[in-house]
């Protein structure tokens, strides 16, 4: 409530100021006017799409997550992400299909926050800088930077029933859900902590 009284304020003094100003310094208040009330907007647009992305994570989790964790969708480029979506009768060679109206919201999300649509740091801006620009890769585990980070693990301790495959994140890193990747939080079935 305060910042919208605040808001009211503002527009007043600002509306007083280019009442009483001489016309070019009007025009000038009335630039000032327009871009201040365009950012404002902008401010709520993107309100408005960090809610509508954050009701999306619960559809794409429950639905790309029923089979294989949810991987967060900075891992990959929106040409990856788009690409997979166009073909989820073939996902992997499961059919994965969807409701078109969830295949739409899904899309939506992942590209939104694919690795090249904001602005990314850490590990994922490491995995998007890996990957070749002139490659639409489907699976995180091909990604170059991926290969680098796993290729000192022994094969027996990915192919082992705890974990299966590379592909099994959560069966390692215990915050993979959440997006958390640290090497000290690395227990692998097993072997124990992970110390590189």
């Amino acid at each position: 409530m305060k910042r919208y009284l605040g808001l009211v304020v503002v527009s007043i003094f600002a509306f007083s100021s280019v009442v009483l100003a001489d016309s070019d310094e009007k025009e000038e208040k009335r630039g000032f006017l327009s871009s201040f009330f365009k950012k404002f907007d902008e401010k709520k647009e993107y309100k408005r799409e960090r809610v509508f992305h954050s009701e999306l994570i619960p559809l794409y989790k429950n639905e790309c997550g029923s089979c294989h964790m949810a991987y967060q969708p900075e891992f990959l480029p929106k040409r990856s992400w788009d690409k997979m979506m166009n073909n989820l009768e073939d996902h992997f060679k499961t059919d994965a299909s969807l409701e078109k109206e969830d295949v739409e919201k899904i899309r939506k999300f992942l590209l939104a926050n694919a690795s090249d649509s904001k602005s990314i740091y850490g590990e994922y801006k490491e995995f998007y800088e890996s990957i070749p620009s002139d490659k639409t890769l489907l699976r995180i585990s091909q990604i170059p930077y991926f290969k680098k980070e796993h290729k000192k693990i022994d094969k027996k301790l990915i192919t082992q029933k705890e974990v299966k495959s590379i592909a099994n994140c959560t069966a390692c890193h215990k915050d993979a859900q959440i997006g958390g990747y640290r090497e000290k939080n690395i227990d692998i079935p097993n072997y124990g902590k992970w110390d590189d």
